[in-house]
């Protein structure tokens, strides 16, 4: 199974998603399991030399590859080198903070050719309720940071959001009271 990741020009990208029925077709899981093997490769340089077309990402929704289905994966390792890997169906923010976070460096994405400057204010914790393909269960997660930032990138575009849309206009540099910067 090939896919093609879409660009911020695409339809796909600017529509909301469908929820995924139950039993999760064969399909979609093997879709999911393909994207998070895209993830993981594209976090390895050795594959990025050989496939110059491919960019780093730690997370990828259903949409960036012309599916509107509400699924997405994520795969980073955090600053204790602990594998974080989320392969869910259906994700959907139950619970989140006041509190807000950005990263200072801004956020990017694998549909996004162009850098678009500025703070991309997010909730520093959430809980997110899903079905996980990977542990074949339904799940809560409650992330916090970066992991937080990366699961509403990814939910955002189940509903047709990019995350330049959240950059402020008119100061996109605008400093959040009480907001957690991450470097």
């Amino acid at each position: 199974m090939k896919f093609k990741i879409v660009k911020d020009t695409s339809l796909s990208l600017r529509s909301k998603s469908k929820p995924v029925t139950f039993p999760i077709s064969e399909k979609d899981e093997k879709l999911l399991l393909k994207m998070l093997e895209y993830l993981k490769n594209s976090q390895n340089p050795a594959f990025r030399e050989k496939h110059k077309d491919v960019r780093e990402g730690v997370g990828l929704a259903a949409p960036q590859v012309g599916v509107n289905k509400r699924m997405l994966v994520i795969y980073f390792k955090s600053e204790e080198e602990k594998e974080v890997v989320h392969a869910l169906v259906n994700p959907s923010i139950i619970e989140n903070s006041l509190q807000k976070t950005y990263l200072l460096s801004g956020e990017g994405c694998l549909s996004v050719d162009d850098f678009h400057e500025g703070y991309v204010p997010r909730d520093y914790k959430i809980v997110v309720k899903a079905y996980d393909v990977i542990k074949k269960e339904d799940v809560m997660i409650k992330a916090s940071g970066y992991e937080a930032i990366i699961l509403q990138h990814e939910i955002d575009h189940l509903n047709g959001i990019l995350y330049y849309d959240r950059i402020n206009k008119s100061n996109p540099f605008l400093k959040i009271a009480n907001a957690v910067e991450i470097g």
